[in-house]
């Protein structure tokens, strides 16, 4: 006997499939795309909790009661040459000593206060700061987490851009 798919037996079959991989999948969807904090990347960090630096900007002139804390997890030699006004360095989230200063500058803020993580030491998919950083926190229980998004550097993505600046020099 010879069986034939005809396209209505196909459209089934893929919505079957969609199904069981929704039922059964959707659990495990995540730690295939995602690393472990430990070593997670800047692509570790869903798209919902990045903010593009043209929002960012708009929202640091807003009256400093609404400004989030700005927290810079890259290197201090560039946020000592140019970085974000307001912002705080807390040391390279890739490093341990890093991740230790972000948890003792945090442990007396508000888990529902807005944190903007930024680094922008090279394009977005090379940074090995935002993730580990913005895990960290997640795991810290705090539920208001933006990582800015800079596809290049902080000098292109943001400097050049004429957003504001400030140096520790």
């Amino acid at each position: 006997m010879k069986y034939s798919v005809t396209p209505r037996l196909r459209s089934a079959l893929g919505l079957a499939t969609l199904a069981l991989a929704v039922a059964f999948g959707a659990s495990s969807c995540k730690a295939q795309f995602m690393s472990s904090p430990g070593d997670a990347s800047a692509l570790s960090v869903p798209q919902a909790q990045l903010i593009q630096p043209e929002a960012l900007a708009h929202m640091l002139k807003s009256s400093a009661a609404s400004r989030p804390l700005m927290l810079q997890v890259g290197s201090r030699v560039l946020f000592a040459e140019s970085h974000i006004p307001g912002s705080v360095y807390t040391g390279p989230g890739s490093q341990p000593v890093g991740l230790q200063a972000l948890q003792s500058r945090v442990a007396s803020v508000s888990h529902k206060q807005l944190i903007v993580l930024y680094c922008g030491c090279c394009p977005w998919n090379h940074c090995p700061n935002v993730g580990p950083a913005f895990h960290q926190l997640q795991a810290m229980g705090f539920t208001n987490v933006k990582v800015l998004y800079l596809a290049n550097n902080f000098g292109t993505d943001w400097v050049d851009k004429g957003y504001p600046v400030e140096s520790s020099q």
